[in-house]
């Protein structure tokens, strides 16, 4: 009979501290020393200590020698890198996509995710909407047959939605980029790459001026 693996508690304590991060319920600025970090996931300190140098490794928080750690804030300056990479890589993983064609059920994956967008907006469940958004994403770029690319983005992805749950609150509800995502599907859809990645790259870039926007506002609020 073959042995089932242990979970690996360094992983655990890695995605759910991160996840905390990510939703913003450790928001910029927490504190907390390693002891206490440990103490509330219940763990010893060796795999939270691994878990802490792996979130430092993706710039989400800061280990401060004798004070333990802190969550970094969201820069603008930061956002605008990553933007500007998401700009130029996304689309033409989205264009390749459409240009070999996904299956049935890998399009009915994507206008799942599109209708519970709608279905969080039309609830005013933000979180809800935000979820279904990360996951359009993070579905699409699985279908991507540039690996590597995909390693990139994804690593991206977890400070993009960091932002946008920071910000959420703070802009008009998402309807504008709910219609966006069914637009970048109709496009893929239709194995039209020039549109997808027209239509994709439209969207990363209103995208990207809303969130440099509001992440300004909220740096000179803190100044």
């Amino acid at each position: 009979m073959k042995r089932v693996p242990k979970p690996n508690r360094a992983d655990a304590a890695y995605e759910h501290l991160k996840g905390e991060i990510l939703g913003n319920r450790l928001p910029a600025g927490f504190q907390a020393t390693e002891p206490d970090v440990a103490e509330g996931l219940n763990m010893s300190r060796t795999p939270v200590r691994e878990a802490l140098v792996r979130l430092k490794d993706d710039g989400l928080i800061d280990l401060i020698p004798r004070h333990g750690v802190r969550v970094l804030p969201v820069s603008p300056d930061d956002m605008r890198e990553i933007y500007q990479i998401l700009t130029a890589l996304e689309p033409e993983a989205a264009a390749d996509v459409a240009e070999i064609g996904l299956s049935d059920a890998q399009y009915a994956e994507l206008e799942a995710a599109t209708s519970d967008m709608q279905r969080g907006l039309d609830a005013g469940d933000l979180d809800a909407w935000a979820a279904a958004d990360d996951r359009f994403h993070r579905t699409l770029l699985s279908y991507s047959a540039n690996k590597r690319m995909a390693a990139i983005l994804n690593r991206l992805f977890d400070q993009a939605h960091r932002a946008r749950m920071v910000t959420l609150r703070l802009r008009e509800p998402p309807a504008q980029s709910t219609d966006e995502h069914r637009a970048i599907l109709e496009a893929m859809r239709s194995g039209n790459a020039r549109k997808t990645r027209s239509v994709f790259r439209a969207h990363r870039e209103r995208a990207a001026k809303e969130l440099g926007g509001l992440l300004d506002r909220i740096r000179l609020t803190q100044l």
